[in-house]
């Protein structure tokens, strides 16, 4: 590993400071996003702190030296981990080096991803590194023993969610909670009408999202059903449009094969999500942090999600929730249709979309209880709150 008291370091087209350093951690394309933002903050406020770690191309481009792509380590599900296990184990043995090597990171900082984050907090642990852990593991959906694990391996951790606060403190956790670092991405970069005229759709017409996931292993499962729903959508309203988001973690290559046999004019296209979300009519919607997104843009949407069976019959003996779009547990009730598994057919999926092009009224009700989602989210912020965290812990302090 470099020594940074020799010189800067080029990293995504920025000069990484010299002196203290972070290294920094996630493995979903959220956590991209998550930290490219947390970088930017701490930026503003200690350009003297430097970054490199596990991340993808948003990290980079704030300035994080990139050692190991996030996309090798983003996978769902206990059966589809074991076939990415050399990867896995590959990515523990370089973070172990890094930690061990002289000089040391002044930080570690691990956002979400726990299965593997809280493996490399033990790691940093016996090191003496102090942990910084932002966007904590949903202990409240499964697993809640683990909060006893993390009170033990984190130093303080960042809560995007009001209440998981009260669920850590009980146990000795020094937690803030930060409010949602969606609330410091969400902006509308051009209206509708500028949005259906860059990419030359009708504006008579309507615009259809498609969001398939942004893990490989989820357009595995998912994308095809996704398309297959897409095929019975243009069956019944002829005139439909169909947009597709690629997320930055993802290749257009990666989807184009399927897009492509499918039949159907998609647009693939690689833009602002709420600009996207916002242009759509509905959105079909793979569980995940883009629920949150489309929400924020309060576009009618159907949530699915599929999983190997044995991942699923797993998941059923563990988790122990009333939903699992991010939209919907923010909300505390089922604002927009969830359809999971088996349930999550063409045919279902198509159902609900087309409902909300054909009865204004219902996908006017879904839009005002999105608008609502929106506002129980609060103000901005949450990026600069955590780079203050990441700031005083990177000299050794540990503010009360």
């Amino acid at each position: 590993m470099r020594d940074h008291s020799s010189g800067p370091l080029e990293t995504g087209g920025v000069k990484e400071p010299r002196g203290r350093r972070a290294l920094i951690v996630t493995g979903e394309d959220s956590g991209d996003l998550h930290g490219a933002n947390l970088i930017k903050a701490c930026r503003e406020i200690d350009p003297e702190l430097g970054f490199f770690g596990i991340g993808g191309s948003r990290m980079a481009e704030a300035g994080c030296r990139i050692i190991l792509s996030s996309a090798e380590l983003a996978v769902v599900g206990a059966v589809e981990v074991v076939a990415h296990l050399p990867s896995i184990l590959g990515a523990f043995q370089l973070l172990k080096m890094e930690l061990q090597q002289q000089p040391r990171p002044d930080l570690l900082i691990l956002i979400d991803f726990p299965e593997f984050n809280l493996r490399v907090a033990k790691m940093a642990r016996k090191q003496g590194i102090p942990v910084l852990y932002y966007v904590s593991p949903q202990v409240w959906a499964w697993r809640r023993y683990r909060v006893k694990k993390i009170a033990r391996l984190v130093d303080r951790l960042a809560v995007i969610l009001p209440f998981e606060a009260e669920i850590y403190r009980p146990h000795g956790v020094r937690v803030e909670y930060v409010g949602n670092p969606l609330m410091d991405d969400f902006r509308r970069e051009c209206s509708r009408e500028e949005f259906l005229g860059r990419y030359g759709f009708d504006a008579a017409s309507p615009l259809i999202g498609l969001f398939p996931g942004s893990r490989r292993n989820e357009l595995k499962y998912m994308l095809d059903t996704v398309l297959a729903a897409a095929g019975l959508i243009a069956r019944r309203r002829p005139e439909a449009q169909f947009v597709l988001p690629v997320a930055p973690s993802l290749k257009e290559e990666n989807l184009a094969p399927a897009v492509r046999d499918c039949g159907l004019p998609i647009r693939m296209v690689r833009d602002n999500i709420y600009d996207v979300a916002g242009s759509c009519d509905a959105v079909i919607c793979v569980s995940g942090t883009a629920t949150l997104q489309v929400a924020l843009a309060a576009t009618p949407m159907v949530i699915l999600y599929k999983l190997s069976p044995l991942t699923y019959w797993l998941g059923r003996l563990l988790v122990r929730v009333p939903f699992i779009g991010l939209a919907n547990i923010v909300a505390g009730k089922g604002v927009v249709k969830e359809l999971i598994q088996d349930q999550a057919s063409p045919e279902n999926i198509a159902a609900e979309i087309l409902r909300f092009l054909n009865d204004t009224d219902y996908a006017e009700g879904v839009r005002k209880e999105l608008m609502a989602v929106r506002n129980q989210m609060g103000e901005g912020g949450c990026s600069l709150k955590v780079a203050r965290m990441a700031s005083e812990m990177s000299f050794g302090v540990q503010k009360p």
